[in-house]
């Protein structure tokens, strides 16, 4: 019997088996369905574009998705310890400020901004920053990335010329503007969670890590989580109980973690019920409120070799191979996506679209090959108004969930992707980028009016895979957590991970998640909360953007 039994050893999973490992005389059980982090590719930081198999990715395709030419959408998820944290691309964001005071607003008493940077920092060991926003000493490396690409910094500069202020830091004290990405890298190799938290305490004789473990369903027995029931590789069943006042932690993801809740009774009684699943608790939250980055791609043709395109092909793969072995430089050390830029299309101040700077060509998510040397800007709607859902096909553990996101639902994310093409396109017709294309590939010029942009984005719209708010904190009808992230209605159970997130954040999604779980493991070890203190913060708090109409 264990004091903690935690479902999923991705982003916040492995920082829980960490913190709560630690206190003595406490069993902790990790369950993954995924096996050892062992592939090669994971570690070397350009590896993420090859981690498209099932090995190590759940392959999720999203449900026909009807404001996007019912499209069904590649959407990968972490299915391997670390879980995204070891298959992405590694970009270091945490949002906006705002973005968490709203979340305090709503009702999620204690997860202002304020009172979650402390968290954000004690993970952090930043190898360039050290200040009230950064940390070091923390197991989570954090740093520049090594070997930016030459088309990279000339966007940077290019984006200067388009108006935006340069900003070196996009975690500190404001994010608008353009810069570079600070990426989860320690020695030229990813710090994923799998490496940075749960690696150093694997010895712990209190802790027990179970891989090829898939969790069929939370036991729930007179209204209390007691325990799980778990499948291993070999095809048997094992049951794992908690000790007397001990807790099932659900750490699944924004995708798993609905998905175990609705397999064990806990959701929407009427769905639960058309699926012969008896009803443990009736939460009509569980699997709505769904919400994702939608991504809308500016792509150049290059008059010369300079991007990434056939870097890992022979013979040059061959030499950068070399290079990272020796000297742990070169094209092996890039996520592609080395820089970016934060842009307020409204002029608000706050953001509203984030661009993601890719010396390749990549479409539709690079799915799409095109032959030659390209450049490519991705651009996403950073708070869609858009909500979509995850569902059961039915009550068998070994069907995928039904995922439909429900992009461009609404006409103000609509908006704000036409808004994205334009503002890559004002940033690549300044000369510092312009000296370097020769034409756009992608949408074209011929796609100029916002209908016709739209059209173009309809047919080749993907995803950022930043999903959150399935199980979503809160004190309203729909919340599934309450702000100290237990299940409403039930004992013995929570969920931590980016699951409880009741907005979406500003920006990229892991860093968020690692601090959700260190501020949730505090929480559950009855730890005093800290709180930043930002009464010498130059600017007050810029209002949210209205609804476009």
């Amino acid at each position: 019997m264990y004091d903690y039994i935690i479902l999923g050893a991705g982003s916040a999973g492995c920082v829980l088996a960490n913190r709560l490992s630690a206190a003595d005389g406490a069993k902790v059980l990790l369950l993954e369905a995924g096996g050892k982090d062992t592939n090669p590719l994971i570690h070397m930081p350009a590896g993420f574009g090859k981690l498209q198999t099932p090995s190590v990715n759940w392959c999720f395709t999203t449900a026909p998705q009807k404001h996007l030419d019912n499209r069904e959408i590649w959407y990968p998820q972490g299915k391997t310890l670390g879980g995204s944290s070891s298959i992405n691309a590694m970009i270091y964001i945490r949002g906006h400020r705002n973005d968490y005071d709203t979340w305090a607003e709503q009702g999620c008493k204690g997860w202002s901004y304020a009172e979650v940077l402390p968290y954000f920092r004690r993970s952090e060991h930043n190898e360039r920053l050290a200040d009230r926003y950064h940390g070091t000493g923390g197991p989570l490396g954090v740093s520049d990335q090594i070997s930016p690409n030459v088309l990279s910094k000339a966007f940077i500069r290019a984006a200067q010329q388009a108006g935006h202020v340069f900003n070196p830091d996009f975690n500190g004290e404001e994010q608008a503007g353009t810069g570079p990405y600070q990426v989860t890298c320690r020695d030229a190799r990813r710090a994923s969670t799998s490496r940075e938290f749960l690696g150093p305490v694997r010895d712990r004789p209190n802790l027990s890590v179970e891989i090829k473990a898939r969790v069929l369903r939370v036991v729930v027995e007179k209204g209390r989580a007691v325990g799980v029931e778990y499948s291993l590789g070999n095809g048997s069943v094992k049951t794992a109980r908690t000790e007397p006042g001990g807790e099932v932690i659900v750490s699944s993801g924004a995708v798993g973690s609905p998905r175990l809740l609705l397999l064990s009774g806990i959701g929407p009684a009427d769905e639960l019920r058309a699926l012969d699943i008896p009803v443990a608790r009736d939460l009509p939250g569980v699997g709505k409120n769904m919400q994702d980055h939608i991504d809308s791609y500016v792509v150049s043709d290059l008059n010369a070799p300079l991007s990434y395109d056939k870097a890992d092909k022979f013979p040059r793969s061959i030499k950068n191979g070399l290079q990272y072995i020796l000297f742990k430089t070169g094209p092996v050390t890039s996520v592609v996506a080395e820089n970016g830029c934060f842009a307020a299309s409204s002029g608000s101040g706050q953001p509203d679209i984030q661009m993601h700077i890719l010396p390749a060509y990549v479409v539709n998510s690079g799915r799409t090959k095109v032959d030659g040397f390209g450049f490519t800007i991705n651009t996403c709607v950073l708070r869609p108004k858009s909500r979509g859902s995850i569902t059961l096909r039915s009550s068998d553990p070994a069907d995928m969930p039904v995922i439909d996101p429900n992009f461009h639902a609404e006409h103000a994310d609509r908006k704000l992707s036409i808004a994205g093409v334009r503002l890559a396109r004002e940033i690549l017709a300044q000369p510092e980028l312009s000296k370097h294309t020769a034409s756009e590939r992608y949408p074209g010029a011929g796609a100029q009016t916002d209908n016709e942009i739209l059209a173009y984005i309809r047919q080749f719209a993907s995803v950022d895979y930043h999903p959150v708010g399935t199980c979503k904190m809160g004190i309203d009808d729909m919340a599934v957590v309450d702000p100290e992230l237990r299940v409403k209605g039930l004992d013995g159970i929570r969920v931590v991970d980016s699951s409880v997130m009741p907005n979406l954040i500003s920006g990229n999604t892991n860093a968020p998640s690692i601090m959700i779980g260190e501020k949730g493991a505090a929480i559950i070890r009855g730890e005093e909360p800290e709180v930043a203190d930002l009464s010498s913060h130059s600017n007050q708090r810029k209002p949210v953007l209205a609804e476009a109409e």
